[in-house]
């Protein structure tokens, strides 16, 4: 993890025997110019079922101008707090693990907080598995809605708890990426280095997603940029044009949906260059990288349906992130892809490698054995099951569902 420079000093907290830190939990966010929700978030984590003493929170301003670390410092004395002089983006929260005296580490934004069981729960899933790196909260919206990662196999920034071993083995969030797809980085390394990152469903975290300081056009850019960055840094050479190629693609929908094609141009200038450059080319194994995209294991389950089912034409469900794993699985298995059927990105998403993106109507209407969920986001991929399962009679498959894939059911009539 590279330094970063502190322009105000970092609160030093005074060092706990070691009895004590093996208990102490360190809550971690940064914050800019979101004063009141960041009090709210501080008022929250007074109930978050750990005594004082075996809890603490250190808090990174990232230069708010509306008096953020005056009212911190004056509602929540106890709370280290780091005032910087620039905003760093989320990945700000780097600063705080020097600090921890916590044996792990909950990264929050300003806007989240976990319930009063589930840091209990939380250090009992560590203490269960030596190699669990990171524990995902699943995460609440207000309305009721689940937020999480397009892969299983990476936390989400708003509700992720770490064991402070392996970050300060593998390093903290990538500094130069300021804000989105900081999450994949970090992931990468910790999966490279041996540790697991797990979701729990017993870990919950609630996240308002309050719209201030949330740039659409910020927000495009550099999710542009990182994710081609990340790719560029990160996946084996046979698959980083391939993967470059499908993400670029698919957030020039994602953008044109947003309005935001400028924003998107200039992340993929950005992002053009850190993908070629090898300045910090770190490709990880290729076990790693099957933990995460599950390129073969995709293949293998789609041949198992196809075999069970006699599939040979099927309609994919969602432009997923994932889509190139799924897409080259059919094409191996000898199936047919009819269409894609994604709502939302069939407005600006006409064709992916030649094959049609329609809406679900439109897709309902086609002739095909099954329905395939190509989505690795879990929420989603369940939420999307669940939708044409009501309606279509034909199978619908979410290949990593838990549920077994059987033959369909022959009855015959008596002559």
């Amino acid at each position: 993890m590279s330094s970063l420079a502190i322009e105000h000093p970092a609160p030093q907290p005074n060092p706990l025997p070691q009895r004590e830190r093996e208990q102490c939990v360190t809550f971690i966010f940064s914050t800019h110019n979101r004063r009141d929700v960041a009090l709210h978030t501080l008022e929250r984590l007074q109930h978050c079922g750990l005594s004082p003493g075996n809890c603490e929170i250190i808090v990174i301003d990232n230069a708010s101008l509306d008096g953020t670390p005056a009212a911190i410092a004056d509602r929540f004395p106890q709370v280290a707090l780091i005032a910087l002089d620039n905003n760093l983006g989320p990945c700000a929260k780097n600063l705080g693990i020097p600090l921890a005296r916590g044996k792990y580490i909950i990264f929050l934004d300003d806007d989240s907080f976990p319930d009063a069981r589930s840091v209990g729960k939380m250090i009992e899933h560590f203490e269960n598995d030596p190699k669990l790196g990171a524990a995902v909260f699943t995460v609440t919206l207000p309305d009721g809605s689940r937020e999480c990662s397009a892969y299983p196999n990476v936390f989400i920034g708003c509700g992720t708890g770490f064991r402070r071993e392996a970050l300060l083995q593998v390093g903290g969030l990538p500094e130069d990426f300021f804000m989105q797809a900081e999450e994949y980085d970090l992931s990468f390394r910790l999966i490279e280095a041996g540790w697991r990152v797990r979701t729990f469903d017993d870990l919950h975290v609630s996240h308002l997603k309050t719209p201030g300081a949330r740039f659409s056009s910020r927000v495009t850019r550099f999710d542009v940029r990182n994710n081609l960055a990340l790719i560029g840094r990160h996946f084996p050479d046979e698959w980083v044009m391939p993967f470059a190629w499908d993400w670029a693609k698919r957030y020039y929908a994602i953008s044109a949906l947003k309005g935001q094609r400028l924003a998107y141009f200039r992340g993929m200038c950005e992002g053009m260059k850190k993908l070629i450059s090898q300045d910090q080319r770190s490709p990880v194994t290729s076990v790693t990288f099957e933990s995460f995209a599950r390129i073969q294991e995709i293949e293998s389950r789609l041949a198992h349906a196809r075999s069970v089912l006699a599939l040979k034409e099927v309609v994919f469900v969602d432009l997923g992130k994932n889509m190139l794993p799924y897409y080259l699985a059919a094409k191996r298995a000898g199936i047919k892809i009819k269409a894609v059927a994604d709502n939302r990105l069939c407005r600006t998403a006409k064709r992916y490698r030649g094959i049609p993106v329609i809406d679900d109507g439109a897709a309902l209407r086609l002739n095909f054995d099954a329905a395939i969920i190509s989505n690795l986001s879990p929420v989603h991929a369940s939420l999307r099951t669940i939708e044409w399962r009501k309606l279509t009679d034909r199978p619908v498959i979410d290949l990593f569902e838990k549920q077994p894939i059987h033959p369909p059911t022959v009855t015959s009539s008596a002559e």
